[in-house]
């Protein structure tokens, strides 16, 4: 059916920004669940522009496209959650507690390190899908917040989207017809001073969580002279306490503190109270884990399998980064194998489809709904006046900063619109603009590649849905912790490449 849209630019350009800065509101303050909030601010937006009901067509437009990662998000939820749920993880978590210790500011550390690790192969549904699978276990096992893990894996992989293979390095160079090599390499040094940010925002996250835990547990992780690891070094022990030289071992925390901890035997109240402390422990232990995801008598565990899910695994994520079959299918054929294998009877395969569900529905969802926002955006001509917008309020005096003002506006103009639409439709008209000032292309595409970290926390971007939906954190609590400190890490890249002259003035 024939709409007309609102024509006037600078009423599309209001339009634009009132969407998301209304929506982002929302979700961050709860008023609405990220999945309303894409549905109904960009309808009553899309309405506002004149769409009619052409903003019918416009969201089947946008959703015929988030179709397959609709169902790699679904397959692959369906793949992970079978493996956690028959025990392939349980060693690789006890093995991670084992190096890390339980202390919370490792245990983050650990994240961040993993999560850049993984980022290696370029695709972040793979990194958020192995991340949360190997973490999430550890921070569920010592009551740590899973907002935590989101954040730190966000920010790592938003930091390595930077990669020739990532994806926005490419698009910014075949934009610009450059070489991908001569766009990344003099970026290498912003790359590393960003990932030890990251690692500096992680270390300082660990601290904060230690410190909150000690507030909300203090009977487990409260004040003790030793901090040793909470659960002897990860094998579920609640603690120890050795005849031999009669001290006390339990939780983290400040050395010097005055919580008694003495010889036993010799110091009557004290000795009293760290059997009574790690006592706490053992029962905790024994209990935090019931009725979870790692519930050692959960009777979903197939341990007689676990090499056949380890090779099975294994070859999903050969497949994965070898690219030869299409990732959506590649789910389909693991989980289907690995129902049938761990699961032969149907009763039982119905049973564990059903069990994971909800976290199907919640991110596939979250996906469809985010057909309407991206539909409305484009549809209406929103995203396109915005940016002619940005690009004509540009001083000339500014000129020869174009290469700086093109890094700043990649940090929220890559937040709501998908790297296509500036890099091809934005970043070109930039670059236009900047040659009159001096200022060369490879300059522009250095500069627009900074704004990633912040990019991949979008709405728009289905990995980060699936990282929230993984670890059951609300993506307005994600956005909370994640959105400044990725801020932070796209300004220090860019200021990093302005000193090392990677990223030029005219």
């Amino acid at each position: 059916m024939p709409f007309t849209v609102v024509k006037e630019p600078a009423m599309l350009v209001l339009l634009g920004f009132a969407m998301i800065a209304v929506f982002m509101v929302l979700i961050m303050t709860k008023k609405l669940t990220p999945v309303l909030a894409l549905i109904i601010v960009p309808t009553i937006f899309g309405l506002f522009a004149g769409a009619g009901l052409g903003i019918g067509p416009m969201v089947m437009d946008s959703m015929k496209s988030m179709t397959s990662t609709a169902a790699l998000l679904m397959f692959a939820i369906i793949y992970f959650g079978l493996m956690i749920d028959v025990g392939l993880f349980d060693p690789l978590v006890k093995f991670i507690l084992r190096k890390l210790g339980n202390d919370p500011a490792k245990v983050v550390l650990g994240t961040a390190i993993l999560a850049a690790a993984v980022s290696l192969d370029g695709d972040g549904s793979t990194t958020f899908i192995l991340t949360t699978a190997a973490m999430l276990p550890v921070y569920l096992r010592l009551k740590m917040s899973p907002v935590v893990l989101t954040c730190v894996a966000g920010l790592a992989n938003g930091t390595m989207n930077i990669l020739p293979w990532g994806g926005p390095t490419a698009r910014a160079a075949t934009a610009l017809k450059l070489d991908v090599n001569d766009v990344f390499v003099p970026m290498v040094p912003s790359l590393i001073v960003g990932l030890i940010v990251v690692l500096v925002f992680s270390w300082l996250l660990g601290l904060q969580e230690r410190n909150r835990l000690r507030s909300v547990a203090p009977e487990i992780w409260g004040d003790v002279a030793d901090p040793a690891d909470a659960f002897d070094g990860g094998t579920g022990r609640g603690g120890s306490v050795t005849g031999g030289s009669g001290k006390g071992r339990f939780g983290f925390g400040r050395t010097g503190s005055t919580a008694p901890v003495g010889k036993l035997g010799t110091g009557g109240g004290s000795g009293v109270a760290v059997l009574e402390r790690t006592q706490a422990l053992v029962d905790d232990h024994d209990t935090a884990m019931a009725d979870t995801a790692l519930d050692p008598n959960r009777k979903t565990l197939r341990p007689k399998l676990f090499w056949f899910n380890l090779a099975l695994t294994v070859a999903v994520m050969v497949t994965l980064v070898a690219n030869i079959v299409p990732l959506p299918f590649v789910f389909m054929v693991g989980s289907a194998i690995a129902l049938l294998v761990n699961f032969p009877k149907v009763k039982d395969q119905g049973a564990q489809l059903i069990a994971h569900a909800p976290s199907i529905v919640a991110v596939v969802s979250m996906v469809m709904a985010a057909a309407v926002l991206t539909g409305v955006l484009n549809g209406t001509g929103m995203v396109k006046a915005m940016s002619e917008w940005l690009v004509q309020i540009i001083p000339a005096e500014m000129g020869p900063f174009m290469a700086i003002i093109t890094g700043v506006l990649s940090i929220p103009m890559t937040f709501f619109m998908s790297n296509d639409a500036f890099y091809f439709g934005v970043l070109p008209v930039l670059s236009e603009t900047a040659a009159h000032y001096g200022v060369g292309a490879a300059d522009m595409a250095r500069a627009s590649i900074t704004g990633q970290p912040f990019h991949l926390q979008s709405p728009l971007v289905p990995a980060i849905l699936l990282l929230v939906s993984l670890a059951k954190v609300e993506l307005g609590d994600h956005h909370k912790k994640v959105l400044w400190r990725t801020a932070v890490i796209s300004i220090v890249m860019l200021a990093v490449g302005v000193l090392t002259g990677a990223i030029g003035i005219g």
